[in-house]
């Protein structure tokens, strides 16, 4: 029996909260936010905190922030940024200062460092930026992440415009590659012991996704 496709949906401002809490839970494992923030057991919660800013104040002014789920419930996000608006304005680092402090307390500068690295790696040439997907640990396995990757990457194909993200974990990288990614970088970051961070652009498809 054919599994239905999940609805996807455009974020809105009431999501955040729900969405934040979503990406936190599915980040708890990814080895650049363990070296981030180690041995930490109140991960989960600073990275929620953190994803709210990220929502709030860079992601979800630009209108094309996706979620999908079982249902009406919020189980998976991505968060996009159209071409030429990755840059986080200066206004907008400025308002993240205090809530980021306390998000990330005395980690902040390894992440921020972490962070400068891969920014000046990030290709000019105009593309749909993932800045981060993720889907609820117990919604895993649904189907829900490609949903929303071929949500955005199918209007990629139609409009002939690339995609980039950075994966952070070597699993999800093959996955990637199976929607038309292809790495382009192996990132080293900076700091002890700190995890790679791989570099994938996709050019647009003719045929677009099965």
């Amino acid at each position: 029996m054919a599994v239905p496709t999940p609805a996807v949906r455009t974020a809105a401002a009431a999501d955040a909260a729900d969405l934040a809490g979503v990406l936190a839970r599915a980040f708890d494992d990814d080895p650049v936010w363990r070296w981030i923030l180690p041995g930490d057991d109140s991960r989960v919660r600073r990275l929620t905190a953190l994803f709210g800013i990220l929502l709030r104040h860079v992601h979800l002014p630009h209108g094309a922030c996706e979620t999908t789920g079982r249902g009406a419930a919020v189980e998976a996000g991505a968060l996009w940024d159209p071409p030429g608006r990755w840059r986080v304005p200066f206004g907008a680092q400025l308002r993240q200062g205090v809530p980021l402090v306390r998000a990330l307390g005395v980690r902040l500068p390894a992440a921020l460092r972490a962070l400068g690295e891969i920014e000046k790696h990030h290709p000019a040439e105009p593309h749909w930026y993932l800045a981060i997907l993720g889907t609820d640990p117990p919604a895993q396995g649904l189907g829900l992440g490609g949903a929303l990757l071929r949500s955005r990457l199918d209007r990629c194909d139609a409009e002939g415009v690339p995609a980039y993200l950075e994966s952070s974990k070597a699993a999800n990288v093959p996955y990637y590659e199976r929607f038309g990614f292809r790495v382009t970088k192996e990132l080293a970051l900076p700091g002890k012991d700190a995890p790679p961070v791989w570099l994938m652009w996709r050019d647009p498809q003719r045929e677009g996704l099965a």
